[in-house]
């Protein structure tokens, strides 16, 4: 008597073979929706507390001397944190299974942990730091889920798994 043995594959499907692409130029599109929105609204933000009577004058952590604040700070500051953001945005969309998640995630804590360096400010009166912090949270606040938005979206699905030489079905 001889035995016959066959192998039946269990799964076609692995859950990493199941990642959406997100197309670039939603990404890259976002990308200047939210630096345009983050830095006019930045901008506004630093008329309106240079308005109520803010002092604008900070120092980065560790120097010995405060330096004049302008408005074109902000909108700077925020249109360099998006282009990272966008990058970051570009390679989630691309390489991980969930992108707005995983996205979300890593933005608010990396928005959290800016928050270091206006409360870490040398020689800046507390109404400044308060003022600081609340334009990293408002720049956030916008930023994020326009960049999320395109991460959101189930576009193109991609798969890698075969079995015997043959794709998922």
């Amino acid at each position: 008597m001889t035995a016959v043995t066959s192998t039946i594959p269990t799964s076609a499907r692995p859950a990493d073979s199941m990642r959406t692409v997100v197309p670039a130029r939603r990404v890259l599109t976002a990308g200047i929706q939210a630096a345009v929105l983050g830095a006019v609204a930045a901008s506004f933000y630093g008329v309106a507390i240079r308005a109520v009577g803010v002092p604008m004058r900070a120092g980065f952590l560790g120097t010995s001397t405060a330096q004049t604040l302008r408005i074109g700070s902000f909108a700077m500051g925020v249109v360099v944190c998006t282009v990272w953001a966008t990058v970051l945005a570009g390679a989630l969309g691309r390489r991980v299974v969930n992108p707005s998640r995983t996205f979300v995630r890593a933005t608010v804590a990396l928005a959290a942990a800016s928050i270091i360096v206006p409360i870490g400010a040398a020689h800046t009166p507390g109404a400044t730091k308060a003022a600081l912090i609340g334009a990293h949270l408002l720049a956030a606040a916008i930023e994020i889920p326009v960049l999320n938005r395109p991460l959101r979206s189930r576009t193109v699905e991609t798969s890698t798994a075969q079995v015997d030489g043959v794709g998922p079905a």
